[in-house]
Parts: structure tokens; C-alpha cells; sequence
């Protein structure tokens, strides 16, 4: 979980600027891994098309309406069980903000819970390869889970709001940037570009803000 057991690799000398600062302020980071994909998708499936804030939201209020009480006298719940999962009606979801499409994504990972976890004995590009064949998982969905569950430092979340403009800021110097400049920029980083841009975050490298703020859309009120 404090990710003892990664090893981050030592940087060379051709290393960006902006990620040899960032490591002299933070150090050379370590991924947790919590070994647990099938807990880890959810959440991801979440996150999807929505911000952080009203993923968290969602989140607990799912484990807390549909999640047995955790061990101990905390008041804490567990994640749904697949079982729970899967007999969660439509309006239940909607009552929570979770539109459709979600929520039959949610079911389908519940529905293929055992071949989730099995995954946790696959490398982790294997694992993103593997979770990308169901339905509604996708690039995003699968770094996100997978980043996490295995504490996968190539794990790069293609499609992601903010990702790609804190690349293109901390290492071109443009406050905007395209998945596809993204990929190339870090290019010389494979196999670990999560954990570039993790470390670049952490440094606060974050790109400028321009504009209103995106309107959110609260589902359950529709």
C-alpha cells in the first residue's frame, strides 16, 4: 500500500529539466499497489466523463447505501459485493447520480468479478489489455484502475481532462496539449510515463486555467 515493494528507476542525464527539478523537490516517487482490481475499477467506471469531486461523491455514497458496514467501530462501509452489485436497479443508480450507461457498466464488471481479480497476477500492461475487452472499459478506465491495483508506472490515462495539459505545460511550456502530444512527448519515458506524470503533479506542475469552469450536471435531478 506505501509502495515498498516499487523501485522507481534512477533518471539519466538527458532527464527534462522540468522532471529533474520536480524529482530534487519530491524525490524519486514510490507507486502503491493495492492488489485489488476489481475494487479499483469501480471507482474508475465512476470517474467516467465526470469530475473528480462527483466520482468521490458517487463513490461513497454507493458503498455507503449498497456496502456492508466495515470491520470495527468506525463508521466506514465496504465496497458493494458483486451479488449487491448486480441487483441494484436503475432508478437506485439514478437516485445516486449515475446515469445508465454507467451503471451498466458497473454491473458488467460486477457480472465478470472473478476474471477482474485474476488479473492481479498479470503484468500490468496485461491487465489493462485484459480489462479493455468488456464493454465501457476503456484506455481511461483501465490505467485508472490499473495504475492503482498494481501500481503500474506506465499506466498513462489517455483521454483524461487534465493529463495531458499538465504534460504539455511541465515539459513544452504550451498551456494546452492533445493526447496524441502527450504520447510523444513522453515518449522517451515508456514504461514509465504514469510515473512522470505523477511526479510532475506532485511538484505542482499544473497547466494555467482559463474560462468558466465546466457547468456540472447533477443526474439525479433529471
Amino acid at each position: 500500500m506505501a509502495g515498498h515493494g516499487d523501485s522507481p528507476p534512477t533518471m539519466t542525464a538527458t532527464t527534462h529539466p522540468a522532471l529533474q527539478r520536480a524529482l530534487r523537490d519530491v524525490g524519486h516517487l514510490h507507486l502503491p499497489r493495492t492488489e485489488s482490481p476489481y475494487h479499483e475499477l469501480l471507482p474508475a467506471i465512476l470517474g467516467q466523463r465526470i469530475t473528480a469531486a462527483q466520482a468521490l461523491a458517487q463513490w461513497a455514497a454507493l458503498c455507503r447505501c449498497f456496502g456492508e458496514p466495515a470491520p470495527g467501530n468506525l463508521d466506514l462501509h465496504l465496497p458493494p459485493s458483486p451479488g449487491r452489485l448486480r441487483a441494484i436497479s436503475s432508478w437506485e443508480f439514478h437516485r445516486l447520480g449515475i446515469e445508465q450507461q454507467r451503471a451498466r457498466t458497473l454491473q458488467t464488471a460486477a457480472r465478470y468479478a472473478a476474471h477482474i481479480e485474476r488479473t492481479r497476477d498479470l503484468t500490468g500492461e496485461e491487465a489493462r489489455a485484459s480489462l479493455m475487452k468488456l464493454p465501457g472499459i476503456g484506455v481511461w478506465t483501465a490505467a485508472v484502475a490499473v495504475g492503482v491495483s498494481h501500481g503500474d508506472p506506465d499506466a498513462l490515462p489517455i483521454g483524461d481532462f487534465h493529463v495531458k495539459n499538465t504534460v504539455a505545460w511541465a515539459l513544452t511550456g504550451v498551456p494546452r496539449g492533445t493526447d496524441d502530444e502527450m504520447i510523444a512527448t513522453l515518449a522517451p519515458y515508456a514504461g514509465q510515463r504514469w510515473r512522470v506524470v505523477r511526479t510532475l503533479e506532485r511538484a505542482g506542475n499544473a497547466a494555467p486555467k482559463f474560462g468558466a469552469r465546466r457547468r456540472l450536471i447533477d443526474v439525479a435531478r433529471l
